[in-house]
């Protein structure tokens, strides 16, 4: 039997819903996949960044808790999490994005 995801230390049952909306249905599957993987998911299906919780499940994959940080870790889980958010930009652009770029105010590198 496979575990609910708010079974890894740190993820409260209000997060499944997140992880669900990710494709991400257990404990396992994002125990296979990694916190970085997994957090990218949940950035591209919808949910907001914030660095506490990624650095959260981080250590909840680890089995520690989630103030169990030290500077040094917590620096070097900021450059993952700011490279993690910045490339989970979406495939296609919101409707604002669309409508900038259709009038010609968004400069996008390589057109």
């Amino acid at each position: 039997m496979s575990e609910p995801v708010h079974a890894i230390r740190n993820i409260g049952p209000k997060s499944v819903e997140g992880f669900a909306r990710a494709g991400l249905h257990n404990a396992e599957d994002v125990r296979e996949i990694g916190a970085d993987a997994a957090y990218a998911r949940l950035i591209a299906s919808g949910t907001r960044p914030h660095f506490i919780g990624y650095y959260a499940l981080v250590l909840g994959l680890q089995g520690r808790h989630w103030n169990d940080i030290d500077p040094e870790e917590k620096a070097a889980l900021r450059l993952r999490f700011d490279a993690i958010v910045g490339g989970s930009k979406p495939d296609h652009p919101s409707a604002l994005e669309a409508e900038l770029d259709r009038l010609g105010v968004v400069d996008r590198p390589g057109r």
